[in-house]
């Protein structure tokens, strides 16, 4: 199970970016996740007049390593690390869920 999902609120730990917030975009893989305004980079395109795009200069967020960013724990205003713990599901297997392991509140997703 993965700590971070699409959708989370995180900040940045470590980095040049170091203190900004974001929310996760998408999961690159199992290591790397997008963050809106997070690792932003220029990137020089060229024109393609059969797509319609035309040429220059453009911002674009880069993947950023999962273990630089923390989850953002509204409650207390800061970084926290997540935990993960098990209730009995439905039918009957186990059913993981995300915790919070300064508060071990559960994290609404």
């Amino acid at each position: 199970m993965n700590k971070l999902k699409k959708g989370d609120q995180v900040i940045v730990i470590a980095g040049r970016d170091k203190g900004k917030r974001g929310t996760v975009s998408r999961r690159v893989d199992d290591d790397h996740i997008v963050v809106d305004g997070v690792n932003v980079v220029k990137k020089h395109t060229k024109p393609n007049p059969l797509k319609g795009t035309t040429g220059g200069v453009i911002d674009k967020t880069m993947p950023i390593h999962q273990s630089n960013v923390a989850i953002f724990n509204a409650a207390t205003g800061k970084a926290d690390r997540v935990g993960i713990k098990s209730r009995p599901g439905k039918d009957g297997k186990p059913a993981n869920y995300r915790v919070y392991k300064s508060s071990g509140e559960e994290i609404k997703a």
